[in-house]
């Protein structure tokens, strides 16, 4: 019985990983400095973590006072995050892929950990979604500059782009 949980578990996690960055826990201590130095998160924010694993970026982002919701593929990882965010009314987390998901109109913040064969994608369906709302998001990239932007602020390992929708262009 234990070999089959294993399995299972092991197979999962390899589906998560050819389908998108592989799981790997954010520091606290990087995310402090990020929502102090490159974004001040505050209450008027809601922020949106691609992958979001266990939780721990949108539970610091609650702790900024933001609203914070998760969109996860790995039904384990979507368990834990809610089990350990269980006690702030700001964090929700969906069992979810980004590239199906419509984030939320009121959205003004995407935290991603991406890899470098995703990233400029992520960064272009932000982009449909500044489109969509009619004004600027801000893409948090941990790890991986996106080609072809500037960011307007660079903190460590994480970028701070501002994607503002195509002038001329209507949803």
């Amino acid at each position: 019985m234990i070999i089959w949980i294993l399995l299972a578990v092991v197979l999962l996690f390899g589906f998560v990983v050819f389908s998108g960055a592989p799981y790997v826990p954010s520091k606290k201590r990087d995310l402090e400095r990020a929502f102090d130095e490159l974004y001040p998160l505050g209450p008027d924010d809601v922020l949106v973590d691609i992958g979001s694993g266990d939780g721990v970026v949108l539970r610091m982002a609650a702790e900024k006072g933001a609203t914070a919701i998760g969109y996860e593929i790995n039904p384990l990882l979507v368990r834990l995050s809610r089990w350990l965010s269980r006690s702030s009314p700001l964090v929700s987390v969906h069992l979810a892929s980004f590239w199906k998901a419509t984030l939320p109109s009121d959205t003004t913040v995407v935290y991603v950990f991406g890899d470098s064969r995703d990233i400029k994608k992520m960064a272009d369906k932000v982009e449909q979604t500044a489109l969509r709302v009619q004004r600027p998001l801000m893409f948090i990239s941990y790890g991986f500059a996106v080609p072809g932007m500037k960011a307007k602020k660079h903190v460590g390992a994480h970028y701070l782009y501002e994607i503002v929708p195509p002038e001329g262009v209507v949803a």
